[in-house]
């Protein structure tokens, strides 16, 4: 297995919608994520074995210090053999490089030991509040 991972690297909107359904397990969705992350974007990170794109995380920011990682995604047969922890430490690498002093994440639950102990980030305080559509269903 050699994987390659490319900063602000190249994709189609319906590989990456294919791999978004199967990480967060839901049904394909219609998103443009290249005008997203072009528009909204520090970059993001591409992870590929042979052409097949297995790995994506996109890095937001604020325009200053602060990067945050959004949408990590591995395809299901390759998580747990450090894909995502590379595609973060690429990030990072990335982030770091654009001056930011700081990567933020939030993720859920079963995520904490992938992102404290394999990715090497530190427990904060944060706060959320949920902003739910006009409907009252959440997002």
């Amino acid at each position: 297995m050699r994987i390659t991972y490319e900063w602000r690297g190249d994709f189609d909107n319906t590989a990456l919608n294919s791999l978004h359904a199967e990480a967060f397990e839901h049904a394909p969705l219609p998103i443009d994520w290249r005008t997203q992350v072009q528009r909204h974007s520090l970059g993001w990170v591409c992870a590929r074995e042979d052409g097949r794109l297995v790995g994506f995380v996109n890095v937001a920011w604020d325009g200053g210090v602060h990067a945050f990682i959004l949408d990590t995604m591995v395809a299901g047969d390759l998580r747990g053999t450090g894909v995502g922890t590379e595609l973060v430490a690429v990030a990072a690498r990335h982030a770091r490089a654009a001056d930011c002093e700081w990567l933020h994440v939030d993720f859920d639950e079963h995520l904490r030991p992938f992102y404290f102990e394999a990715c090497g980030f530190q427990p904060t305080d944060a706060g959320l509040i949920a902003l739910p559509r006009p409907d009252g269903r959440p997002e």
